[in-house]
């Protein structure tokens, strides 16, 4: 269970990546609309987990090996807008699945 200052941490990280994601979906996202579900970050806040849901453009792992190739780039944009972090986390990218894996079980429950 995270703290609350994980929580708050977490929760505008979350917010400043989804603003940079918006203006940078050309670029970076390659054009797909990329939106962050969730991010959680270790309790020392040296990493953080962002999960991604990728949406109308390429495949999936296009999209999340482009975001990763600029981890470095997407982390020092974040940190100019959260100053008054004394360090900003290290960003570990993954896909959500969740929409597919509810749509599966979805389908499964209708036959």
């Amino acid at each position: 269970m995270s703290s609350i200052r994980q929580q708050k941490i977490e929760a505008v990280i979350q917010a400043e990546l989804a603003t940079f994601f918006q203006r940078q979906a050309g670029e970076i996202c390659l054009g797909a609309m990329v939106s962050v579900t969730v991010v959680r970050v270790t309790s020392d806040l040296s990493l953080a987990r962002v999960y991604l849901s990728i949406f109308a453009g390429p495949d999936k792992k296009e999209v999340l090996e482009s975001v990763q190739a600029n981890r470095g780039k997407i982390r020092l944009e974040v940190g100019k807008r959260l100053k008054n972090l004394r360090k900003i986390p290290d960003l570990v990218f993954h896909i959500d699945d969740s929409l597919d894996y509810a749509n599966k079980i979805d389908e499964l429950l209708k036959k």
